[in-house]
């Protein structure tokens, strides 16, 4: 399960769509409703929210309002409990680790794409996070 905290725009059609379906499968999960994947560490930011399906609901319509503008047909109903943006904590370093991974899946899988995030500047991450300070020691290592 990757639940990206970087910006939802710079995935490429194949990942945005594996976003969508990644992102529904773990409000599934927060909801009970599946009994997999309950300790999964992707699912650990939104667990410990307040109010995890909020978070959830909130991260999925961003990355629902990222699918219109590319003018695909993700199917907004299946977001739950519609809610505001939820801003969850993230270092920069965790974002410029997934940033990386990133560029290196696309590489391969989409060179047009991964030529255009090399002249990124500045990494944004998803609306649904806030960049902060943390203790950024060993944070690469897994790409939690």
């Amino acid at each position: 399960m990757r639940l990206w905290r970087i910006h939802p725009k710079y995935l490429d059609a194949i990942g945005l769509v594996a976003f969508w379906r990644e992102s529904l499968l773990a409000q599934s999960v927060l909801q009970g409703k599946i009994r997999g994947y309950k300790n999964h560490p992707q699912l650990t930011r939104f667990k410990q929210y307040p109010f995890p399906l909020r978070a959830i609901s909130g991260y999925l319509m961003e990355v629902w309002k990222e699918s219109n503008k590319r003018g695909y047909n993700f199917d907004k109903s299946k977001i739950r409990a519609r809610s505001k943006t939820t801003k969850i904590p993230v270092s920069f370093v965790e974002l410029k680790c997934e940033f990386d991974w990133l560029c290196d899946k696309l590489k391969n899988r989409n060179p047009q794409k991964y030529q255009k995030l090399l002249s990124v500047k500045r990494i944004e991450c998803h609306p649904g996070f806030k960049i902060v300070r943390i203790d950024e020691k060993n944070i690469c290592r897994g790409n939690s």
